[in-house]
């Protein structure tokens, strides 16, 4: 498994409650992605970022959601370029569901 980081900046003025909307309305695309194991959407209202950390099960599963087009959409949208960062993910400690997931070697 991998995890994936995605940041980016948002515009000026825009508020808490206009970021979460967002989240709402992308969520059911994210959903629908059987590939995504989990994805946790973050929010610095200090430094006006939004962004989410994403549990894939291989990095080309990553790459294949966030291509050009969706790049395009954060630019259009937010008017900045998302910043990624990827992640080796052995092990996940789930207490919601109350597993631990570990990935294959």
């Amino acid at each position: 498994m991998i995890t994936e980081y995605v940041l980016f900046n948002l515009p000026a003025g825009i508020t808490r409650d206009e970021v979460v909307q967002g989240m709402r309305d992308v969520a059911p695309r994210w959903r629908a992605n059987a590939e995504l194991i989990r994805k946790t959407f973050v929010y610095d209202a200090a430094a006006n970022q939004t962004g989410a950390f994403y549990l894939w099960p291989n990095r080309e599963a990553a790459e294949r959601a966030h291509d050009e087009a969706w790049r395009q959409r954060v630019l259009d949208t937010y008017g900045s370029e998302p910043v990624i960062k990827y992640f080796d993910t052995p092990l996940v400690v789930d207490n919601a569901l109350g597993q631990t997931i570990e990935s294959p070697p």
